[in-house]
């Protein structure tokens, strides 16, 4: 018999006929009268109800069926007589395809993220992380469906490169060279490399996608980055997944307007689309996160300049707030407390920070008027602080590499770059959204590696 999905199984009604759904044991309750089994295949956060005649079954079989089992269940569609659910399958046919010894890592019991995480290859058969996945499969789909629509289109960029995006130097690199043999001669040949140069995974496409936006109008990156920035913190991993849109003939106020429809429409997706999975997550996580998301959905962004914020900031500490990280004086780098502060305490809605000052912003911001800042045009988020980076790019060929050799960067390693400035400038900008970032604030969560199903952090590349 055709399998169905626990999803439809639980929405249909045509009872009396006959189903087979195939998953994993959540619970078996037993009792001399009757056995309840409730099976979850992955499909939806519910389980469906298996109840079981034991006279109809063998014992020891029965026995064997515990937390984490996977089985074939066939029989009746019925309603249910239980609260929560409408419909239940009265078993007619068991097949157990794989037994779950007692030392299954995940049993019905709670379980602390911290432990979970050690069991990264079987917390995936957990509520709360299927929950998590399925809401991260919803954002990718929202993501695609709000771009195309938008007419834009989706643009490859390289996941290899020889160039650092943003100036950091924090890379992995990549070679086929014997590095056994490199340590001894203490010396590096990069002309018998595979590319015949110093190459490393990327931080960001944002720099090729400046290239499609010049030449298709507008276009959008959905790829793997990755970051070797020795950071052991809820905040941070070393790959993740990023989404870079890039527009050409866009302005500061334009790409504002971008920003907030883009991220509303996300978070009315995750609630038009995944009510059961936030449901949950609202009663297990986080019991204001639809709320939250509601909140987000409905106010309109608050847009500051970056000197507004720390006046702010600086106000209340004037007024006994203590942070732990001091404001100083203008020019200095805001944190993630800093930025929540404005969000969650000052405002209680989110922002939209511009014109930062040009020394800690990267080298392809468009400077103001007043020389001291940058187009800037970052989105700042409750409970995650920075959620969206954005800016104006510098289209002037003479300013961007007067900005490059002031940085001391190496201004040959940008000339493919410089190109677009040289031949058929255009104004234009765009945004990089962390989208594990965003998937912490839909879920609630409250670590980044749990919304990504391999963290790769300092010394962990397990699987």
């Amino acid at each position: 018999m055709k399998r169905t999905k626990v999803v439809d199984a639980l929405c249909c009604t045509d009872f009396g006929k006959d189903i087979t759904v195939k998953g994993w044991v959540r619970s078996h309750r037993s009792s001399k009268a009757v056995d309840f089994i409730a099976v979850n295949d992955g499909s939806t956060i519910k389980n469906v109800q298996v109840v079981i005649n034991p006279e109809k079954f063998d014992a020891d079989m029965l026995r064997g069926i515990t937390t984490g089992a996977c089985i074939r269940a066939t029989g009746k569609l019925v309603e249910s007589q239980g609260k929560g659910q409408t419909s239940e399958i009265q078993a007619e046919d068991i097949e157990v395809y794989g037994l779950c010894p007692s030392d299954y890592p995940m049993q019905k019991k709670g379980q602390s993220f911290e432990y979970m995480r050690q069991y990264g290859h079987m917390r995936l058969r957990t509520n709360t992380f299927g929950a998590v996945f399925r809401i991260r499969h919803n954002m990718a789909i929202a993501i695609h469906k709000y771009f195309h629509d938008h007419g834009f289109y989706y643009f490859h960029t390289p996941i290899i490169t020889a160039s650092d995006a943003e100036g950091a130097g924090e890379m992995f690199q990549v070679t086929t060279l014997d590095l056994d043999r490199v340590a001894k001669s203490g010396q590096v040949d990069y002309d018998r490399d595979f590319f015949g140069k110093k190459t490393s995974l990327t931080v960001s496409g944002q720099l090729e996608g400046e290239l499609g936006a010049t030449a298709l109008g507008a276009i959008y990156t959905f790829g793997p980055t990755f970051r070797a920035e020795n950071s052991n913190t809820p905040r941070h991993l070393a790959e993740f997944w990023m989404i870079e849109p890039e527009v050409a003939f866009i302005d500061q106020e334009e790409l504002m307007d971008l920003e907030e429809d883009f991220i509303k429409y996300c978070v009315r997706w995750a609630l038009d689309n995944c009510k059961d999975d936030l449901e949950f997550l609202n009663k297990m996580i986080d019991k204001s996160l639809i709320q939250t998301l509601e909140s987000v959905v409905k106010e309109s962004f608050v847009r500051l300049t970056y000197t507004e914020g720390l006046n702010i900031l600086q106000e209340a500490v004037n007024k006994g707030h203590k942070f732990e990280f001091p404001v100083t004086e203008w020019g200095m780098d805001l944190s993630s407390e800093h930025e929540r502060y404005l969000v969650e305490e000052h405002f209680k809605r989110p922002v939209i920070m511009t014109d930062y000052p040009a020394e800690i912003k990267a080298f392809y911001m468009k400077r103001n008027a007043d020389g001291k800042t940058m187009q800037g045009t970052d989105v700042l988020f409750p409970r995650i602080g920075e959620i969206i980076g954005g800016s104006v790019r510098e289209e002037n060929l003479d300013k961007l590499v007067r900005e490059i050799e002031d940085r001391g960067m190496d201004k040959n390693c940008y000339n493919w770059y410089l190109d677009t400035r040289k031949y058929g400038s255009c104004p234009h900008g765009g945004f990089g959204l962390g989208f594990e970032r965003l998937i912490l604030f839909v879920t609630g969560m409250q670590n980044i590696r749990d919304v990504i199903p391999f963290a790769r952090t300092p010394r962990n590349a397990e699987f």
